[in-house]
């Protein structure tokens, strides 16, 4: 019995991986470890973030200490989904979503400024995941938004996973 575990864990993986879950087939929802992950950076002071100042889609301050905001799909990566950079010592919460973000699997992380948003700029990442945020939660504050396209997205590949 105990020789049949590994073999069990590597078929569930391989078919996990040829499905293509999310996209890239690097994860699934029960994953800690995700190998590979797209990541990019956003600021306040940005022209398409100026119109919402400081505050993050849950309406809290966006972050940036030991704890710092992350934006992203919320129908793969929902709402309060903990996770850290292997090799960094921050833990990352998603908090935040963007239109640019909805489909492509990749993170947007929160830097305070211009500058430290273009010194971070495109990177794959590993990351583990510390918990899982909630699809109904991020359904919660999603469905009252749905006048926009990419929200609708999220909302229906929710609804279609859950």
């Amino acid at each position: 019995m105990r020789h049949l575990l590994p073999i069990f864990v590597t078929c569930l993986l391989a078919s996990c991986s040829s499905s293509g879950i999310f996209g890239s087939g690097k994860f699934t929802k029960n994953a800690s470890r995700i190998t590979s992950v797209r990541t990019t950076a956003y600021t306040h002071s940005e022209s398409d973030h100026i119109i919402y100042g400081a505050r993050t889609a849950v309406g809290t301050n966006l972050k940036y200490g030991n704890v710092r905001s992350a934006a992203a799909d919320w129908s793969v990566f929902p709402v309060g989904t903990i996770f850290q950079i292997e090799g960094l010592p921050y833990v990352y919460q998603v908090d935040d979503y963007g239109s640019a973000l909805v489909g492509t699997n990749t993170i947007d992380l929160y830097k305070p400024d211009k500058a430290t948003m273009k010194a971070w700029g495109v990177r794959n990442v590993n990351i583990r995941v510390l918990k899982w945020g909630s699809f109904s939660k991020s359904l919660s504050i999603l469905k009252p938004r749905t006048a926009y396209p990419h929200i609708r997205k999220m909302v229906s590949r929710i609804e279609t996973s859950t």
